[in-house]
């Protein structure tokens, strides 16, 4: 901010755009000849580093940069070269002129190679995305979906899984998600018979959104149980397949998996996703408390996260009290924010969850209370709701009592020590194999290079191992939250 307030005191407005286009300009030219040697030497993991550098660019993104970088990078007068700069808002002729002259001395005569052509194509998509012109958005990203289908190179798939993200973005902007099923669905049978991994993943996560974005549960269960399985390449797409995995699970009434799953994905999801892991612990909170547990209020109290939890806060304290008519009132208070989130429908599932924590709260404090009072205490309808509530409660042994119909009246049995049961056994059990399992994935996704263990490095190829390292680690923590 400095350096552009200086040289708005020194020079003119358009001497200051001349200054500061081409250092954008420049970056993109470096990214795509970064792009370029990747291609020729077929190293994917350079197309990873140019994707994050071009994140770190976003905000920077101008139409006189782009249209001097279209220039630069495609053959003028190709169909991909007119067709993007269609897309692109004309700037004025002063700006013009000084695009046009830094794109003639550095335009290149060469054949253009696909991975740049797809990477225009996504650059040209973003900046749409960010003005917030979606229609433009939807027909760049199905021009640029055409054009994959005719690509079968390993160096194009990280850029493939980008365009194939933003392209059902585009669509669900706009509200039209339902219109690429058949187009998603094609799209991940032609890249599973290209063994293309990376848009497997992609592809089933968009798959899965759009089947979870209709509440079209076993279909999108029916796909996830028929896809191919193999090991995860992206973590952020591992963070959303648990995500929805999760959901599926919670739907189905298996808590227990759903728990596990987004617990997991909170845990893994980058710190910079605060939205997604926001989304992650509203859906475990639920869960949890569909399972008998109160979350800590530590959950509750995450750092970004006090104001997006707090419906939920008030509901687990409902729900932890037992008190019905505090549950209901927390439920009608913030139906809009439910609803919104989708989780309506499992807080209605949650009525007899608070029921039997009363109930359990009254059998500890009275060993004998007539089924009236019970009615009363926990505002019931009728004593024969209540009676049927205490039978069923006694049944699934939440409660240890019997029940007096003669009478009228419920019997509670006393509490024994419950370190004489196995249940701090199986706590502690769960909480060991909780650790094991994080250590073994930990250890699966170490990383080694190749033959480490046969070849001594040098200092010199150690310190720019090390600088590689420095830098890679950087670009990830200033990584865009974008994908979530």
């Amino acid at each position: 901010m400095t350096q552009d307030v200086e040289m708005k005191e020194q020079a003119a407005p358009s001497n200051s755009l001349t200054s500061s286009s081409p250092s954008t300009l420049q970056h993109l030219k470096e990214i795509a000849s970064l792009i370029e040697t990747a291609a020729y030497d077929r190293e994917i993991r350079r197309i990873l580093r140019a994707v994050r550098l071009t994140m770190a660019l976003r905000r920077k993104l101008k139409p006189s940069v782009l249209s001097a970088f279209i220039d630069f990078a495609l053959t003028p007068g190709s169909e991909a070269h007119s067709r993007l700069s269609s897309y692109l808002p004309k700037e004025d002729e002063h700006e013009m002129e000084v695009d046009t002259a830094t794109s003639a001395v550095q335009a290149s005569a060469k054949h253009t190679l696909p991975e740049l052509e797809i990477y225009c194509y996504w650059l040209v998509l973003i900046f749409l995305i960010d003005q917030k012109k979606y229609n433009e958005a939807k027909a760049c990203s199905s021009a640029s979906i055409a054009r994959l289908k005719n690509m079968n190179r390993r160096t194009v798939d990280v850029l493939a899984a980008r365009l194939y993200f933003y392209y059902s973005l585009c669509y669900e902007l706009t509200g039209d998600l339902a219109e690429i099923r058949g187009n998603l669905l094609a799209l991940h049978r032609i890249a599973t018979l290209r063994h293309d991994e990376l848009g497997q993943e992609t592809l089933l996560n968009l798959l899965l959104r759009n089947y979870l974005h209709y509440n079209l549960y076993d279909q999108a269960e029916k796909l996830r149980s028929k896809a191919p399985r193999f090991e995860a390449h992206s973590n952020q797409q591992f963070c959303r397949y648990l995500f929805y995995l999760g959901k599926i699970r919670t739907i189905q009434l298996e808590y227990t998996d759903a728990k596990e799953c987004l617990l997991q994905a909170a845990r893994k999801a980058p710190v910079a996703a605060l939205g997604f892991r926001v989304q992650c612990n509203k859906w475990a909170i639920i869960v949890r408390l569909l399972l008998g547990e109160i979350p800590e209020r530590t959950v509750f109290m995450q750092k970004g996260m006090e104001k997006a939890l707090r419906p939920y806060f008030e509901l687990t304290n409902a729900v932890r009290i037992g008190d019905l008519e505090l549950f209901r009132s927390v439920a009608e208070k913030f139906s809009s924010t439910f609803s919104s989130d989708r989780t309506h429908n499992l807080i209605v599932r949650l009525r007899h969850n608070v029921i039997r924590t009363g109930l359990r709260n009254i059998s500890i404090s009275y060993s004998r209370i007539s089924l009236v009072d019970v009615a009363k205490k926990l505002r019931l309808d009728s004593v024969a709701d209540a009676e049927s509530i205490v039978a069923k409660a006694i049944r699934d042994g939440a409660i240890d009592a019997t029940l007096d119909h003669a009478n009228g009246c419920m019997l509670s049995k006393e509490t024994g020590d419950i370190y004489s049961t196995t249940e701090p056994q199986m706590a502690f059990n769960s909480r060991i194999a909780f650790c094991l399992n994080m250590h073994n994935e930990a250890v699966r996704a170490l990383r080694f290079p190749p033959n480490s263990h046969k070849e001594k490095e040098s200092a010199e190829k150690r310190r720019e191992r090390q600088q590689q390292e420095q830098e890679l680690a950087k670009h990830i923590a200033e990584e865009d939250d974008d994908e979530f």
